[in-house]
């Protein structure tokens, strides 16, 4: 089972919160490399004794010159990026296999929410639909992982364990007879669904929705099934791994030359005189990518019986237990309706803390634009002035001028033709109309924006086909409004009578049932 150390590393306030990790055994990184250390390390030690004892004056030359070249060329072997490339890669496909893996609660819940009945046969249907799906995923798990397959190794396990029976054992086998090459775990989802729609024919699923809501669930679990499988027969490129595994073992079989001391030995120009006897540096150097490599080697199959394996046996003996509990023990069973204890005050200001957590207690969270004030002044509103429609202005030296709220807008369609000597509109940077007298028209400017340095001055004139086309829009938009408000009215009526004709028909289906059950109750009394 993968080894969980979360509780100890809650709360890591104190010092090295990782330190106390490194005196654990199971599942650490010196299970994993301990016999490759034990090699590597004689390997270096016989290397030591033979230059040491061993070689003469000009053997020792030879033997010097190798561990230079090995020196210089060891470095070359691009290990870090291979090999962190390659962790990261089984990594990510290792969490993947384990979000793959289904879980049956969705579905026992929809089948103990939609399938009706406290009779046997109910209850029978029920089981039995949670049975085969604990037994498709059984049979998957025993094609990929060597645990479930070491305790079920045939069919008749499985009879026995009671997750299949004997004539469905029978059933398989001569489908796998007849068809051979391809596997059968598909095959209770199958019967799964066959009993679900004979529920419905029953009338004991009293809906269509509620019949494609479980079988949208059961043939999702299948296929979660179908994807571990093809984890199984789909690995990493045998090619990367290959490399990796190359890369490593090939760079501490020359770091066991490389690292190797010799007198006047130079490290960057300089000349060594510490005659080290125990490779410290290079034994760390080999735990960091040793264990590395190990890493992916444990993780590239979480199905296994490593010590940071998926505990798939467990699994089993949950969902089954769990199923059944759902579908048998808790169908249609809930406790006694109360009111709560906040049902005065609606809900709880804050729920209570014990003192043990007071010291958490904490303020909701601010947004980023909580501290963030503007003043009265930037607040005032600022109203844009716009000119929808086609004006006509004129120059005015007129100081007969008379303010009117601008409070209706110049429609597009309106024709403002500026006159001589009577009183017109002139536009004024405050955004107000004002009524001045005018003599002379000096020059005529169209369009919606006018840089304007003298009072300008124009006079609305509105034909009556203007009116008239705003008056049959008008009625045109009310009669739209119109249509929209009944069309909204009869589709509020047809649902109402729609959730009627529901209800009075689970209503029914449910008495007939409860009738059923109570003829059936009572003839086994009798």
């Amino acid at each position: 089972m993968t080894v969980t150390y979360t509780a100890e590393v809650a709360t890591c306030s104190a010092f090295g919160c990782f330190l106390k990790l490194l005196f654990r055994w199971r599942g650490s990184i010196y299970k994993l490399v301990w016999l490759d250390l034990i090699a590597f390390l004689v390997a270096y030690f016989t290397l030591t004794m033979i230059y040491r004892v061993v070689l003469d004056k000009d053997q020792k030359i030879i033997f010097e010159g190798l561990v230079k070249y090995c020196a210089v060329y060891t470095n070359r072997i691009p290990l870090s990026f291979v090999l962190g490339f390659y962790v990261t890669i089984v990594m990510n496909r290792w969490w993947d296999q384990y979000s793959t893996i289904p879980w049956p609660d969705t579905i026992a819940v929809a089948v103990s929410a939609s399938l009706h009945g406290h009779d046997e046969r109910g209850r029978v249907m029920r089981r039995n639909v949670m049975r085969y799906v604990i037994l498709c995923l059984t049979m998957a798990l025993t094609m990929i992982s060597p645990r479930v397959k070491k305790r079920f190794p045939t069919l008749e396990h499985l009879v026995e364990a009671g997750l299949l029976e004997a004539n469905e054992c029978n059933i398989i086998e001569s489908f796998n007879s007849r068809f051979p090459r391809h596997s059968k775990q598909w095959m209770p989802i199958v019967w799964a669904a066959s009993i679900v729609t004979r529920a419905r024919k029953e009338g004991r699923i009293l809906n269509d929705h509620a019949v494609k809501s479980i079988l949208d669930e059961l043939n999702k679990f299948r296929g979660k099934c179908g994807i571990l499988l093809n984890y199984d027969n789909i690995s990493v490129p045998l090619v990367y791994t290959q490399v990796v595994t190359l890369a490593v073992y090939s760079f501490f079989i020359a770091s066991v030359m490389a690292s190797q001391w010799y007198h006047d030995k130079k490290v960057d120009g300089v000349v060594d005189k510490v005659d080290v006897y125990f490779p410290i540096f290079t034994t760390l150097q080999f735990f960091f990518y040793m264990g590395w490599l190990k890493v992916a080697e444990t993780l590239i199959n979480p199905f296994g019986d490593d010590d940071d394996d998926f505990e798939v046996n467990w699994l089993i003996d949950r969902n089954l237990q769990v199923s059944y509990m759902i579908v048998d023990e808790m169908h249609h069973e809930h406790p006694e309706l109360i009111r709560d204890q906040y049902w005065d005050e609606v809900f709880p200001e804050q729920l209570p803390y014990t003192v043990a957590t007071e010291q958490y207690r904490e303020e909701p969270p601010k947004p980023s634009t909580a501290n963030v004030g503007v003043t009265k002044s930037d607040g005032e509103v600022l109203h844009p002035v716009s000119s929808k429609g086609k004006l006509n202005l004129i120059e005015t030296t007129s100081s007969q001028v008379i303010d009117v709220p601008m409070s209706h807008s110049v429609k597009s369609s309106a024709n403002i033709s500026l006159a001589g000597s009577h009183k017109g509109i002139a536009l004024v940077p405050s955004g107000s109309i004002h009524f001045v007298d005018q003599r002379a028209i000096n020059e005529q400017v169209t369009g919606p924006t006018v840089a304007i340095k003298t009072p300008l001055v124009a006079t609305p004139q509105h034909s009556s086909d203007d009116q008239t086309d705003d008056d049959e829009f008008e009625k045109l938009r009310l009669a739209r409004q119109k249509e929209r408000i009944e069309k909204k009215k009869l589709i509020s009526t047809s649902a109402q009578l729609n959730r009627m004709a529901m209800d009075i028909l689970e209503y029914v289906l449910t008495k007939s049932i409860e009738g059923r059950d109570q003829e059936s109750r009572h003839e086994q009394s009798e």
